[in-house]
């Protein structure tokens, strides 16, 4: 017969729910500006890449123009998401500040 000590033994300690510290409303904040920062970055190295392929094609370096407009197009979605981003960040904040306390 299995008992509960038997099956406890059988379960790696990983498994085992840890206690995590809460985090901080300031940790939190720090942590979503790095993540915001570090997003805008990518996006301008993908916008300079995307404007040295374009500057290729125009000099004829790059025969394949699809390089070029696949790199624009990934460039626009991803100002598209930020703007949009931007937008529900600002709903949020208009929101909380219409809260009656």
């Amino acid at each position: 017969m299995i008992d509960k000590t038997m099956l406890s033994s059988l379960q790696p300690a990983s498994l085992a729910p840890k206690a995590a510290a809460p985090a901080t409303g300031t940790e939190i904040g720090k942590q979503f500006g790095d993540f915001l920062n570090d997003a805008l970055t990518q996006m301008n190295n993908q916008q300079a890449e995307a404007d040295k392929l374009s500057q290729q094609y125009i000099m004829g370096e790059i025969t394949d123009p699809s390089q070029a407009l696949i790199a624009t197009e990934k460039v626009s979605l991803g100002l598209e998401l930020a703007v949009q981003t931007r937008n529900k960040v600002i709903e949020a904040y208009q929101d909380i500040m219409r809260m009656q306390i």
